[in-house]
């Protein structure tokens, strides 16, 4: 006899909100600590959330169910060559701890570290290395998925193609992924060679990024978007490899990172704190701290996460919360999109306090992957007003101009109508959706905000 979910896990009602906490509701909350065919899902609409990064409400599901992934977290096995089998629950943090010291990391790696699998998989996230590895899900061998019915089943690029492609960035609502095989990469140490060159303004910013003699693994660049007219746009590329043993010279164990001192951000920032003054004096400030040096190592940590060492950071942002906006435009139209984007927030007084660009290389099959050929920017912007909402739509109609698209983990504002201008494969998608989850047992407010139910 199959036992239901709900008599089997704990269950509480509470109101979540996403990483930018401005997007708020109220579910009910599942742990289930695993899933097989025993199981059935609790009545009504189903969503896994792992550690809640997501900036928007893509990890919320207002009246619904919420099935909680972090006790689902399990490494399962390691082969000599470094495949890795894990469930979906497991939290990148949990993964590198595990395998680097078997000479084993990510391939593919987002800003932080504390998000999951499977998180991983239904946002296709990227790293600073797209433009010559492409996305997660490049390396996923496969994955089960407990579909709406409780069926489980394999996906790969090879075996149940289609619904493979539809989960990878599918924002959870194509069932509830469990088991993950991923392929990781070999590295000889925890370091990586970083190089940091100094941009004047935009335009250099744009081609020291688009410099393909520049052979690093990594690349990003910070931004200083309120910088004056002629320091508009200037920033830091910050590229990296990842060092050889031949890199270290007085470090001992090159797994060993030094331990880093932890910050907590106890209680949310007085509202209005963060501003364009305080913006302009930040950037100011990173600016000077970053921009002459050079080569040197960093730990891998200090490279891939360096927000991770400050807990709830969020919170800076007051209880209003923030929009991580970010959009990738082609690369030939990314002087004039960008430059118009940032003159928007620069004319309405609204600082970013991180802004950083990338460059992304192909896309992939999945029809709602975010990355596509060209530069991607992302930018954090205080919630102080209803005003940010009117100028985010004057962002979107931009990037949607210039070919580009916002990316839907980080999104709070899209309509249904841009979004499906910028998502033009949304029906591939929407086709197997109706195929395996025909009565949308598997629902968000993201979902429900962009209508993706309907054509």
């Amino acid at each position: 006899m199959k036992d239901n979910l709900q008599s089997n896990i704990s269950k509480n009602r509470r109101l979540l909100s996403g990483w930018g906490n401005f997007s708020k509701s109220t579910a009910s909350l599942f742990y289930p600590e695993t899933f097989g065919a025993e199981y059935t899902l609790p009545q009504g609409t189903c969503l896994a959330r792992g550690l809640g990064r997501s900036y928007g409400d893509a990890a919320l599901n207002e009246q619904g169910n919420l099935l909680m992934t972090e006790k689902f977290g399990r490494i399962l096995d390691l082969t000599p060559s470094g495949v890795l089998t894990a469930t979906a629950g497991s939290s990148l943090e949990e993964i590198i701890r595990y395998c680097l010291p078997k000479g084993f990391f990510l391939p593919v790696t987002p800003g932080t570290q504390y998000v999951t699998l499977g998180g991983c998989i239904a946002a296709d996230v990227h790293g600073k290395n797209h433009h010559i590895d492409g996305s997660f899900s490049r390396f996923v061998e496969k994955f089960t998925l407990m579909l709406c019915n409780g069926t489980i089943v394999t996906c790969s690029p090879e075996v149940n193609a289609p619904l493979f492609h539809a989960t990878v960035g599918g924002m959870g609502l194509t069932g509830i992924i469990l088991e993950v095989v991923l392929r990781l990469i070999p590295v000889e140490t925890a370091y990586i060679r970083t190089h940091y060159r100094n941009a004047k303004d935009l335009s250099h910013n744009l081609e020291l990024l688009s410099d393909r003699s520049i052979e690093d693994r990594y690349s990003v660049s910070w931004v200083d978007c309120r910088a004056g007219r002629k320091n508009f746009g200037r920033g830091v590329l910050m590229t990296g490899r990842h060092a050889g043993k031949e890199d270290l010279q007085s470090i001992a164990d090159p797994f060993v990172i030094p331990r880093k001192r932890e910050i907590s951000i106890p209680f949310y920032f007085p509202d209005g704190l963060l501003n364009s003054s305080t913006a302009r004096l930040f950037n100011a400030c990173f600016y000077a701290a970053n921009k002459n040096k050079g080569v040197h190592i960093k730990d891998y940590a200090g490279y891939f996460y360096p927000l991770d060492t400050v807990k709830y950071w969020n919170r800076v942002y007051g209880k209003r919360g923030f929009i991580q906006y970010q959009f990738v435009v082609p690369e030939d139209s990314g002087r004039r999109s960008i430059g118009k984007i940032l003159q928007h927030i620069s004319d309405e007084k609204r600082g970013s306090f991180l802004a950083v660009l990338k460059r992304f290389g192909p896309g992939n099959d999945a029809p709602l992957s975010f990355p596509k050929e060209g530069i991607t920017l992302a930018l954090d912007i205080p919630m102080r007003d209803p005003g940010l909402i009117s100028l985010v739509e004057k962002l979107d109609r931009i990037v949607a101009d210039y070919g580009g698209r916002v990316y839907l983990a980080k999104d709070s504002l899209l309509s249904p109508e841009m979004f499906r201008e910028m998502y033009p494969r949304f029906n591939e998608w929407l086709a197997v959706k109706r195929e395996y989850d025909p009565h949308c047992r598997f629902d968000s407010d993201l979902s429900r905000r962009l209508a993706l139910h309907d054509l």
